[in-house]
């Protein structure tokens, strides 16, 4: 029991800070003059062809899905898809940096949809937990509040809500519990490329990147934030709930910060080592809770 709960931390982990590199590989192409559609097209077809020709020809698993599986995996699919959608659209509004701040409300979105429908009880831990990460959050948040875009906040809220119900959906949704979780992280992502092929218009409005360093990006988004973090968390959910899993996502944010230091040459202030401090000592409390309650 302890080692499945240790598992399941460490995947939660992966899963938060893979998924906060998104910034790191769509920015340049932004920058670029590539389209957000574009740029998701090519992130979650990329992922489908590297991820289910390891699944074929390594993993040997089989692609199978019964009706009963198959609706409910096709929804969860596009939630996290325009989960994706939204916060890239978040990007041409505000900060990236700001953009995965404001996303970590999710974890609270999480905790008030499993107490209300699912009657999970919030814990005096859960509720610290998500008080000191949350501070943290706005710590690291360096800029002026009143310069933010509300269309793009009111964006990137849509995005946290997506998320939540698409960790919600994985752990309740019983006619999938059977699924294996590398084939239901293979059939979201699938599911959640025809999104993209909609909005471009069946392709004809795709934008093709002019360098090879913009294809990297693209190859980078859709193994990093993409495959891994997908399978990381559909583990994680699966070995140690919902709520603890969206904790451990404050590793998201912080995962921007160590990037844009190590690589963005940004400054390490006081104020954002505080937030960092914090959200460690959030997700520690979290982790330490869990692993306690799984020792013999």
């Amino acid at each position: 029991m302890r080692n499945r709960k240790i598992t399941g931390i460490l995947n939660g982990a992966i899963a938060a800070a893979s998924y906060g590199t998104n910034p790191l590989f769509a920015l340049p192409l932004f920058d670029a003059g590539i389209g957000v559609n574009s740029v998701l097209f090519y992130r979650y077809a990329f992922a489908v062809i590297i991820y289910g020709l390891w699944l074929k020809f390594v993993k040997k698993i089989s692609f199978n899905l019964t009706m009963k599986e198959f609706i409910p995996l096709f929804f969860l699919g596009i939630f996290f898809s325009l989960s994706s959608l939204t916060l890239f659209e978040a990007f041409k509004h505000i900060e990236a940096g700001i953009a995965c701040t404001i996303l970590f409300i999710y974890p609270i979105v999480v905790a008030i949809i499993m107490a209300i429908f699912f009657k999970e009880k919030i814990t005096k831990t859960t509720i610290v937990s998500i008080i000191l990460t949350s501070i943290g959050i706005t710590l690291l948040y360096k800029g002026k509040t009143e310069s933010l875009n509300l269309f793009g906040v009111f964006v990137v809220l849509l995005s946290a809500l997506l998320y939540a119900l698409y960790i919600v959906g994985v752990k309740n949704i019983k006619a999938i519990k059977p699924v294996n979780r590398e084939k239901m992280s293979f059939y979201v992502m699938l599911f959640g490329l025809f999104v993209y092929i909609i909005n471009l218009k069946f392709c004809t409005q795709l934008q093709m990147p002019h360098s090879p360093f913009l294809w990297l990006c693209l190859i980078g988004l859709a193994i990093l934030p993409t495959i891994i973090s997908l399978e990381t968390i559909n583990i994680a959910i699966k070995l140690i709930g919902s709520t603890t899993t969206a904790i451990l996502g404050a590793l998201e944010p912080l995962t921007a910060i160590v990037i844009g230091v190590m690589i963005f040459n940004e400054t390490l202030t006081a104020r954002i080592i505080t937030g960092i401090i914090l959200i460690l000592s959030g997700v520690t409390l979290v982790v330490s809770k869990k692993t306690k309650k799984a020792t013999p």
